[in-house]
């Protein structure tokens, strides 16, 4: 099926900014762009980091800046893949490109969270069972609160608060797997409201997270906790340090962000 996403960003600044975006989709995935229309304010230098997201570096001038994307892109017509019978890797026999998603980093602490993610699930069996437990945990025990969390704020805060928005439940789901030996990396990226009650939020970026189980990547999501039909991956890495949709050196302000994730019907 064909899903339309993107987004516009609108900036005052009061001298040149310099900024990097992560807003197109990622080169890698189950969907594939049809078209798009990319229309930075200024010429953007294009790059790809070290886990294959395509980053735009682009010069805010002095005053008011646009940047807005939009595409149509093909994504499968079936949810989220599926194996409850997937069984956990061993830390030895995990692939070298595995590794760097179970140690801490910025705003994932598995080393201060170990005693209790065991103690919440050790009786679960290793695998697809326990990573579901974790998720579901973190869906029920952690209230879903706009204002509630920083750009700072940590699973470890997120823990402590019991209240989040979507990057803090998928980064405490990322550091409670990763204290069970499960290597767990953050995902940015656009998720319409397709086969599910549209929520009563406006649009925005989402996030989810991926692990690593019986060879390959699983997608999990502890902010909905269900399988979910139209993922357009954006960005991956360890946390959201890694898949910030935007960030600039300067005193650039934001004044408006919208976001846009919709499936694209006969009538268009």
């Amino acid at each position: 099926m064909l899903v339309r996403v993107g987004c516009e960003f609108e900036y005052e600044a009061p001298a040149p900014t310099p900024s990097l975006w992560q807003i197109r989709p990622h080169l890698e995935g189950d969907h594939q762009v049809v078209s798009e229309i990319w229309t930075p304010p200024a010429p953007a230098r294009t790059y790809l980091d070290a886990y294959g997201n395509v980053c735009d570096r682009i010069t805010l001038s002095h005053g008011h800046s646009v940047v807005r994307y939009d595409a149509t892109v093909e994504v499968p017509s079936t949810c989220d893949d599926t194996n409850v019978a997937a069984g956990a890797t061993a830390v030895e026999d995990l692939p070298d490109e595995a590794f760097v998603y179970l140690l801490p980093s910025r705003f994932c602490w598995p080393d201060v969270l170990h005693d209790q993610a065991w103690e919440l699930f050790e009786s679960f069996p290793p695998g697809w069972a326990r990573v579901q437990a974790v998720s579901d945990w973190v869906h029920e025990h952690i209230r879903y609160e706009v204002g509630s969390s920083t750009a700072v704020t940590t699973a470890v805060d997120v823990w402590e608060s019991r209240a989040g928005v979507c990057r803090d439940l998928t980064q405490l789901g990322i550091t409670l797997c990763r204290a069970l030996n499960v290597p767990a990396r953050y995902v940015a990226g656009y998720l319409p409201d397709i086969g599910v009650a549209p929520a009563d939020l406006p649009m925005d970026f989402c996030s989810w997270l991926e692990v690593w189980l019986e060879g390959r990547w699983w997608t999990f999501d502890p902010r909905n906790n269900e399988r979910r039909v139209g993922r357009v991956v954006i960005a991956r890495g360890r946390d959201a340090l890694d898949a910030a949709m935007a960030t600039t050196w300067g005193a650039a302000e934001l004044k408006l962000m919208t976001v846009w994730a919709d499936q694209v019907t006969d009538a268009g």
